[in-house]
């Protein structure tokens, strides 16, 4: 993301301000909101490119072989732009590894494959680990409110006074009044008792 001479003054700007807090003037602030929301719109523009390009990425894919150019070139693009290789690029570069430039991308695809599966495998070992103890987050308004002391906590309440009914009316029924005992199903007869019957 590249930004311009006056979005860096802004941005050089609300970083001193982040870090040594002081009043802002109303020009800072809407300077502030305008480059906050262009760097929303980039995002979001990014994010459509990318769904684009992985939908196109998919449709060449799928027309394979006869569209083998278009085909290595967007996933040349989509790797540069970080996209993880799936099962079916290693299968259709694997059925083109005739191809020099399919062979090269084989090789990188499987290196990657293999990076995003040990990165997957060491995150779900390491949410298996205990987390250790956490210290307290605090809210800091203007950088400030960590020298306060924390919050005690208060005294639990007093358990509130049992209610009598209201004259009139009858009390809740009991578990055993709504759902009676379930009764044991009779045994199945014998064969003696089916014989006699």
């Amino acid at each position: 993301m590249a930004f311009s001479a006056d979005e860096l003054r802004v941005l050089r700007r609300a970083l001193a301000i982040a870090l040594h807090p002081m009043p802002l003037s109303d020009e800072d602030v809407q300077d502030c909101l305008r480059l906050a929301g262009s760097v929303d719109e980039a995002v979001g523009e990014a994010g459509r490119l990318r769904a684009f390009l992985l939908a196109d990425l998919a449709r060449y894919r799928a027309a394979l072989p006869g569209s083998v150019t278009g085909y290595l070139e967007l996933l040349q693009d989509a790797l540069a732009a970080g996209y993880d290789p799936r099962p079916d690029d290693l299968a259709a570069l694997r059925a083109l590894r005739g191809k020099p430039l399919a062979a090269a991308l084989l090789e990188r695809c499987q290196i990657l494959a293999e990076r995003s599966v040990r990165a997957r495998l060491a995150g779900r070992s390491a949410a298996l680990v205990a987390p250790g103890p956490r210290s307290r987050l605090l809210a800091l308004p203007g950088g400030r409110a960590a020298d306060r002391e924390p919050e005690r906590p208060k005294a639990p309440a007093a358990p509130a006074p049992r209610r009598s009914p209201a004259p009139g009316t009858r009390p809740a029924p009991k578990p055993s009044e709504v759902f009676p005992p379930r009764r044991r199903p009779a045994p199945p007869p014998s064969e003696e008792e089916r014989a006699a019957g």
